[in-house]
């Protein structure tokens, strides 16, 4: 996508299309970023009941129900993991796995990640660990790689790797539970639950990263993303709504945090056409 749009909003749940849908009421242009719904929280629900005018809706329920408004509302829609937002002078920037794209603006709402990076993942990021088969499967031909899979898209991910002509070893929460990245230099292999696999390369897929490996430098507190009362993070222009920004993890304080961020990052666009950061 080569478009320059006013929000890129990372995240499908309450508070992401609640940004998304009052950015186009103030008229302005938003592209959501989403990997599966199936892989939020939210989605998992059996029952919400506290959420005002539908209740007894399952969680599946509400996220379709955003979804279909923010479509029918003009919201554009990109299936892909976003994983690294970086500031190009004037614009913002978005690696949506192989692709990318740009935003004046962009809305954090990517829900609460609770998993840490594993042992060796971080000293070996772009060293043999990846997030993005399309980016770093065709560096890995013909070569063992590793797998873990924690989130939907996993499979389809494993299946790309070996159709390039990797040899996959897969790993999902059935097979193992605790996971370590192994290597000095580079990637030398994988340990699950206490056994060491060899690979050349571990590709790690979740639903979400944490938000400082999502933009480095963002001010954190306890994991949660800190923000002003204009759901302002302490980078310009990046806003943060719904769990990712603390408790409580309600739909409805996620509606309210994403109308808030949008409404922040509309003043913050509109801001600057007019030359005033």
């Amino acid at each position: 996508m080569e478009e320059c749009f006013d929000l890129v909003i990372i995240g499908s749940g309450p508070a992401g299309v609640s940004a998304a849908l009052t950015a186009r009421h103030r008229g302005k242009s938003a592209l959501i970023v989403t990997t599966a719904p199936e892989d939020s929280m939210l989605y998992k629900a059996e029952h919400v009941d506290n959420y005002p005018g539908l209740p007894a809706a399952t969680g599946a329920e509400l996220i379709d129900a955003f979804i279909g408004h923010a479509r029918r509302s003009g919201v554009q829609i990109m299936r892909g993991r976003a994983l690294a937002v970086a500031d190009l002078g004037g614009v913002l920037g978005v690696s949506v796995g192989s692709d990318f794209v740009q935003g004046r603006s962009v809305v954090l709402a990517c829900g609460l990640t609770r998993a840490k990076p594993f042992p060796g993942e971080a000293e070996l990021l772009g060293r043999g660990v990846s997030y993005c088969a399309t980016c770093d499967g065709m560096l890995y031909r013909g070569r063992r790689v590793a797998v873990v899979g924690l989130a939907t898209d996993a499979p389809e991910e494993a299946e790309y790797l070996r159709s390039i002509g990797c040899e996959v070893e897969y790993f999902d929460s059935g097979r193992a539970r605790r996971y370590a990245v192994l290597g000095e230099e580079r990637v030398s292999g994988l340990e699950a639950d206490g056994v060491q696999y060899p690979a050349d390369a571990v590709f790690i897929f979740r639903s979400g990263l944490a938000p400082d490996s999502l933009l480095p430098g963002i001010a954190v507190d306890g994991g949660h993303i800190k923000v002003d009362a204009g759901m302002a993070t302490s980078v310009p222009g990046v806003f943060a709504a719904g769990d990712v920004v603390g408790a409580p993890y309600q739909v409805a304080k996620a509606v309210g945090d994403g109308n808030i961020a949008g409404l922040s990052a509309c003043r913050y666009v509109e801001r600057l056409a007019a030359g005033d950061k």
